[in-house]
């Protein structure tokens, strides 16, 4: 509803993860080139290191699938991705799913009853093809924190698919903070000695949070001054502690108290109402 006030095109706070809102932090630009160092080359990561995995945590709502959505939207053309955002599954579960997202069927005689030996040779299959025809292959898998242990263990055994010069399957887990708590038990060390790049993205500090605000803004279209005055922007840090999606949170409903009452510009006391509401 506040749009037109302001000349908006669009939303320029829905909590959808749009890469075209996603704003470059310090620790979101590290995070985009991590990921993308994972496939930059036909070798993706294990081509330089021999690696399996990259690792992007951060608390909720800091950015996390927005900085994936962008990272699939730049992903060279001769590299298949498979992503799963589901990931509370059985080993069966993740082994069937995996071979659908790369489009693979079991053979007639498998498919009956499908093992795990099954959808791993298949998945074998596919990769040697996908990688002797110059190809690479990504699995990504969001919400990882809610991997049981045994799916992990899993994950790690499909990294050993390999040839003599690279790893056939790059693996990036995407989740929250406990996911690195996960992986520092001792019964997954193994899988993290494959880890071969780890970036957290933490919440925004007030200068980067009134960027933020500003950047989102802008690219919804909005010509001008900030719907903010300076002491609305610093009480929307403090209330938000600078977590982008409750930064949307809050905007969106102050605007929406701006729009509603006539006026030009949230101030302090506009805000603080608007917390109340959201």
């Amino acid at each position: 509803m506040y749009t037109s006030k302001f000349g908006l095109k669009l939303d320029p706070f829905s909590i959808a993860p749009d890469p075209r809102f996603l704003f470059m932090s310090d620790r979101h630009r590290e995070a985009l080139a991590h990921l993308m160092w994972g496939v930059a080359s036909p070798g993706g990561i294990a081509a330089g290191s021999g690696g399996g995995f990259v690792l992007l945590t951060g608390d909720i709502g800091a950015g996390k699938t927005t900085i994936c959505r962008c990272f699939l939207q730049q992903i060279p053309a001769r590299c298949n991705v498979g992503y799963i955002f589901n990931p509370k599954l059985s080993v069966i579960e993740l082994l069937e799913s995996i071979c659908e997202e790369f489009h693979i069927t079991l053979p007639p005689d498998k498919a009956i009853f499908p093992t795990a030996k099954a959808y791993i040779d298949s998945l074998n299959s596919h990769l040697l093809d996908r990688h002797a025809a110059g190809e690479s292959c990504v699995l990504i898998i969001d919400e990882a924190q809610n991997l049981a242990p045994e799916v992990l263990e899993q994950l790690r055994l499909l990294t050993n698919l390999e040839t003599d010069q690279r790893k056939l399957l790059q693996i990036v887990l995407i989740g929250q903070p406990e996911l690195r708590e996960m992986l520092a038990r001792p019964d997954l060390e193994q899988l993290a000695q494959r880890v071969t790049a780890r970036c957290h993205l933490d919440a925004l500090n007030l200068v980067e949070t009134r960027q933020y605000i500003a950047h989102r803004l802008a690219v919804a279209g909005l010509i001008g001054s900030l719907p903010f005055d300076g002491p609305a922007l610093k009480r929307i840090h403090e209330l938000t502690r600078g977590v982008p999606r409750r930064i949307n949170l809050l905007c969106g409903r102050a605007l929406l108290g701006v729009w509603a009452k006539g006026e030009q510009q949230a101030d302090r006391a506009m805000v603080d109402r608007a917390a109340k509401e959201v």
